[in-house]
């Protein structure tokens, strides 16, 4: 068992333990995302996921989960974004910190002299470089915007 699966159990104990129903069913929530994940995984003949795809996975969830707040705010459901809200700080517990975006600048800059990219038609090698390097500790979709605008200046 991976240590991100291994938290996630122990902390749906706990907080079963503790009665908290709302952070029990993000909980069981993230479990199954994973298991989907797992099985589609398995499917396609990979072993269990890594650590850096379930990281993945659950930067996905907050992904879909801040759009939806965006949607519930603009309906006027603020109920419902808050449910969401409450969600994404659940998940983000499990994953890594973020780079701040100095550092994630740095990095960039970093890889994109490494790499000795010029042009936008470059961004697939800076992309990969940066994700060797930074793995799931990586905001692909911040640092694609960080990407773009270095190589077309």
């Amino acid at each position: 068992m991976t240590d991100i699966r291994a938290r996630i159990a122990e902390d749906t104990k706990t907080a079963m333990k503790a009665g908290q129903k709302d952070r029990v069913t993000t909980l069981r929530m993230i479990g199954a995302k994973i298991k989907d994940v797992d099985i589609a995984a398995r499917g396609q003949g990979k072993e269990a996921l890594s650590d850096d795809d379930i990281t993945a996975t659950l930067r996905g969830m907050v992904k879909s989960r801040q759009e939806s707040v965006k949607m519930y705010l603009e309906g006027g459901r603020e109920d419902l974004a808050e449910k969401e809200q409450r969600e994404i700080e659940v998940i983000r517990e499990f994953l890594p910190p973020e780079m701040d975006e100095a550092a994630l600048e740095e990095a960039v800059k970093a890889a994109v002299s490494e790499t000795g990219a010029a042009t936008m038609k470059d961004m697939g090698k800076v992309m990969g470089a940066l994700k060797a390097k930074f793995g799931a500790s990586l905001d692909l979709g911040r640092a694609n915007g960080l990407v773009k605008a270095a190589l077309s200046t």
